[in-house]
């Protein structure tokens, strides 16, 4: 096969021949425009930067060195470290061959859009888009049908960011209020709101106020505070009962153990966050050793480790109360936040081994000391 050629290459593979190191870091393929092409990691630095002049026709880095003029890189001091700023930095620049994630594919998402009347949606990749996210769930057309149950039930829109939102508690261009119901001049846009199926905020179907409270009660389900939306279903499958429509009633049935499959699922992932709550102490590259506080999968602060036993106590007088919140995590994040605790829950799965190093928040005395990292493994 036919290997990458030309004199950007040249240039390219002296670069990294006289300054790249084999230790762990970040690097960025650059285009002539300046456009930063991809961000990647590695924890051999220079053999991997070495590799992409090598490529073959067809492969992925061959197809960035093509279009890319230069290279650079910077140092870390562990694996984990840089796959932290590899995602810092593909967040800040979003490098048209940064496509995909390594749980790409593998969950699936519940996303609440911004604005007025927020849509509760599912989706399969987190892309930095406005909104908060739910999740993550496995699952995806499970998933999805239990949400567009939800929605059913609490009457919450389903359409696209597009629509306008008209609430009936909203003036209209004259000065008037736009009343409630469906007037005239105010039609749905589809026919869910004609089949109880909506309150129709597109339509003045509903108050701001209205709808706000049904979002709540979305919540509420999906954290295990409130079972409106399970107590409507059973009530409907009931009456059915009574009026002996057993086909109607095991439809409500089927609909019901959807949504609490939903819920189980959500509860399960949440609990599964919540216990990456530690300090993560991680040997480093030439003894640039690390501490790092993490709270239910996010990474919230970051510290050279304690040289001396006085300096082990300040650190975890300064990190103590950060993994002492009271306030419960937040099951809606952005979708920034929510890729970095996709990236700490990856990292400790496929590390098992890497949780024996983890010192809980009621045993934070056993923090080690620098010298005794210096005698650890690296990750």
């Amino acid at each position: 096969m036919t290997t990458t050629s030309g004199p950007h290459l040249d240039s390219i593979r002296e670069s990294i021949r006289a300054g790249a190191k084999n230790c762990p870091g970040v690097y960025r393929m650059i285009a002539p425009s300046g456009l930063i092409l991809y961000v990647g990691k590695s924890k051999r630095l220079r053999t991997r930067l070495m590799g992409y002049p090598r490529a073959r026709s067809g492969e992925k880095a061959w197809r960035i060195i093509r279009e890319a003029r230069s290279v650079e890189w910077e140092y870390t001091p562990s694996e984990f470290a840089s796959l932290l700023r590899e995602l810092e930095l593909i967040r800040k620049f979003r490098p048209p061959y940064n496509v995909h994630r390594k749980w790409d594919g593998l969950f699936s998402f519940l996303k609440l859009t911004p604005g007025a009347a927020p849509a509760l949606d599912v989706v399969r990749r987190i892309n930095g888009s406005p909104g908060v996210c739910y999740g993550p769930f496995r699952g995806g057309q499970r998933i999805a049908e239990a949400v567009r149950e939800l929605n059913d039930v609490l009457q919450l829109r389903d359409c696209g960011p597009g629509v306008p939102i008209r609430f009936s508690d909203q003036e209209d261009l004259w000065g008037k209020e736009s009343g409630s119901g469906f007037g005239s001049r105010m039609i749905p846009l589809c026919a869910r709101p004609e089949l109880g199926r909506c309150l129709a905020p597109c339509a003045g179907g509903c108050s701001e106020s209205v709808y706000t409270r049904r979002i709540e009660q979305a919540w509420q389900f999906l954290t295990g505070d409130g079972d409106g939306p399970v107590q409507e279903l059973t009530a409907r499958m009931e009456d059915a009962s009574l009026r002996m429509e057993f086909e109607h009633a095991a439809r409500l049935r089927d609909r019901i153990e959807r949504l609490l499959v939903l819920r189980a699922e959500f509860l399960r992932m949440r609990e599964v966050v919540e216990r990456l709550t530690f300090l993560y102490p991680v040997p480093g590259h030439e003894g640039d050793h690390r501490v790092y506080v993490i709270r239910a999968g996010s990474v919230l602060a970051v510290s050279p480790a304690p040289g001396t036993p006085t300096q082990r106590r300040r650190l975890i007088e300064s990190f103590a109360p950060l993994l002492r919140q009271s306030e419960v995590r937040k099951e809606t994040t952005s979708s920034d936040q929510l890729e970095q605790i996709l990236l700490v829950t990856h990292w400790f799965r496929v590390r098992p081994d890497q949780l024996e190093r983890a010192v809980p928040p009621d045993q934070l005395e056993r923090l080690p000391l620098r010298k005794q990292m210096d005698r650890m493994p690296p990750a």
